[in-house]
C-alpha cells in the first residue's frame, strides 16, 4: 500500500532532528552517526529503499567515506584514497556527475521498472524494486572543498511524496551540521595521529597540552638515520630529494609504526621511534623484541629498495640504526606557544650516538648491550665506547643473526585495488569538474 503525505510524522521527524543533535554534541563518530540517522529515518515511517551518503576528508590516505544503507541489510562503509587515473565514461553518466557538472542541489527521477535507465546505478535500484530516487549535494564551507553527497531512494509504490520531500530535505540539513562536526572532529584525530602519532596524538587530544606536562617512561629506543643525503640533494635537487626521502622513509621507518611501536618524530633524513613498556623484565622484552623485528624487517625492506634501484642504475641508500632501552620523559617542550610532543632524555641521547657508531663499525645495525640481554638471541660483542655526555662506556653490539620470523606480515602492506564512488565523487568536487577519474570494474556512482 502507498504511503500517503499524512503518513509522514512531524513529531517523528523532529525527535530524528533531536538525536542527531545529541549525536553531535556526545561526538559520535561519523560511521555511528550516519547508521543511527537511516535506522531512524526508517523507523519514523519514511520508506526508505536504500540512502547512500558520501562525505570529502582530509587525510593522508583517504580522500572520502562513503556510506551505503540498505533496508533489511544494514549498512556498508568505504574509505577510499586519491589516485590519478581517467575517467570512465559510466561516472560520466552517473547521477551525481550530472549533478554535479550542471552545479544543481537536487536531482530527482522516477524510476520505470520497463523503461530504458538514464543512468547505468538504476539498473541496480530496480532490483531493489525502488520507484523515485532524489540525490543531492551540501557543502560544509563556501570553497566547495568539505561536503556532502547523497541520494534517497524508494521503493514505495506512489515514490516521494511532497510531504517526505520536504521532510528529508528538512532533516538533511540537521544532518549536514552533524556530519560536519564529526567529520571536523575526525580531522583533528586524523591529523593528531599523523603528525604526532597515535598515543601521543590521543594524549593531547584528552588535554595533555600545557609546557612540561609528561610522564617519564621506559620503552625500548630506535634512531635511525640515512647516510650521504646532503650529497643527494646537492646532487639531484630538492624534487629527487625528497622522493628519495620519503621512499627511504616508506621503507626503513614503516615497521617501526605497528606491533607498539611509535614514530616520535622524523628529524631531517632520521627518525625516532619508541616502544613504551613498564618497567618489569617480560614488558621490557616485549618491546625490545618487537623493535629488534622491525629492524630486520627495516633491513630487508631496505635490501629491496636498493636493489630496486640498482636495477635503475641508481646509487645504494646508505643508512644506520641504533636499539636502545632506558627511561625517557614522554611529553611537550618548546615555548608555551609552539610546542612539540617527543621523547626526551638521556636514552634518547645515548639511541642517537649509537646509530653514529654505524660509521665506525662495518654494521648498519648496533644495539646496547642492555637492549641485547632483553631480545636474546645471538649478539657479537663490537667494543666498548665511550659516548659525549655518557660517564660510563657502553658496550655495543652487533646481532649475529641475518633474518627473524616475521609475526606481523598479514596486513602489513596496504594495497588499494581501483576506486570507490565516494573517491570519485570527491576527486571530482575538488577538481571543479576536471578530476581525472579511474573508476573500478563494474561500479556505478550513486
Amino acid at each position: 500500500m502507498s504511503i500517503t503525505n499524512a503518513d509522514v510524522s512531524t513529531i517523528l521527524m523532529d525527535k530524528v532532528a533531536d538525536w542527531l543533535s545529541h549525536s553531535s554534541l556526545v561526538g559520535d563518530d561519523l560511521e555511528t552517526m550516519v547508521r543511527g540517522f537511516c535506522e531512524r529515518l526508517a523507523a519514523a515511517g519514511l520508506p526508505l529503499a536504500r540512502v547512500h551518503l558520501s562525505f570529502s576528508m582530509l587525510h593522508p590516505l583517504y580522500d572520502a567515506l562513503g556510506f551505503t544503507w540498505e533496508r533489511g541489510t544494514g549498512m556498508h562503509v568505504e574509505g577510499f584514497r586519491k589516485k590519478p587515473g581517467e575517467t570512465a565514461e559510466r561516472f560520466l553518466r552517473s547521477p551525481y556527475y550530472h549533478l554535479l557538472s550542471n552545479n544543481l542541489d537536487h536531482l530527482r527521477r522516477r524510476i520505470d521498472p520497463e523503461g530504458p535507465s538514464e543512468f547505468p546505478i538504476f539498473d541496480d535500484l530496480k532490483l531493489l524494486g525502488v520507484t523515485d530516487y532524489l540525490a543531492f549535494k551540501h557543502w560544509f564551507d563556501g570553497d566547495n572543498n568539505q561536503g556532502m553527497l547523497g541520494s534517497w531512494s524508494t521503493d514505495n509504490p506512489g515514490g516521494f511524496s511532497e510531504n517526505m520531500i520536504a521532510a528529508l530535505l528538512r532533516v538533511q540539513n540537521h544532518l549536514a551540521v552533524a556530519a560536519k562536526m564529526a567529520v571536523l572532529s575526525k580531522l583533528a584525530d586524523n591529523m593528531l595521529t599523523t603528525y604526532l602519532g597515535g598515543d601521543a596524538g590521543k594524549r593531547v587530544l584528552n588535554g595533555q597540552i600545557k609546557r612540561g606536562e609528561g610522564d617519564t617512561i621506559r620503552a625500548a629506543l630506535v634512531m635511525a638515520d640515512m647516510r650521504g643525503s646532503t650529497m643527494l640533494a646537492e646532487r639531484e635537487g630538492r624534487e629527487v630529494y625528497i622522493e628519495t626521502l620519503n621512499r627511504f622513509f616508506d621503507a626503513i621507518a614503516a615497521p617501526f609504526n605497528r606491533r607498539g611501536g611509535q614514530i616520535m618524530s622524523f628529524l631531517g633524513d632520521g627518525f625516532l621511534a619508541v616502544y613504551p613498556c613498564d618497567r618489569h623484565r617480560e614488558p621490557s622484552e616485549i618491546a625490545c623484541r618487537a623493535a629488534l623485528a622491525a629492524a630486520f624487517k627495516a633491513s630487508a625492506r631496505m635490501a629491496d629498495l636498493n636493489e630496486e634501484r640498482k636495477q635503475k642504475g641508481l646509487a645504494e641508500i646508505g643508512y644506520g640504526i641504533g636499539l636502545h632501552v632506558g627511561n625517557v620523559m614522554f611529553g611537550n617542550v618548546g615555548l608555551t606557544d609552539r610546542l612539540t610532543f617527543s621523547a626526551f632524555g638521556s636514552a634518547v641521547n645515548e639511541v642517537q650516538r649509537l646509530q653514529v657508531l654505524t660509521k665506525k663499525y662495518p654494521h648498519r645495525l648496533i644495539a646496547s648491550k642492555d637492549f641485547a640481554t632483553y631480545t636474546g638471541g645471538g649478539w657479537v660483542t663490537l667494543g666498548k665506547e665511550k659516548l659525549a655526555g655518557v660517564r660510563q662506556k657502553l658496550t655495543i653490539l652487533h646481532p649475529d643473526v641475518t633474518d627473524i620470523e616475521m609475526t606481523d606480515e598479514d596486513g602489513f602492506e596496504v594495497t588499494y585495488d581501483g576506486m570507490s564512488d565516494a573517491e570519485q565523487l570527491m576527486l571530482l568536487i575538488r577538481g571543479g569538474g576536471q578530476s581525472m577519474i579511474e573508476v573500478n570494474g563494474g561500479k556505478k556512482l550513486q
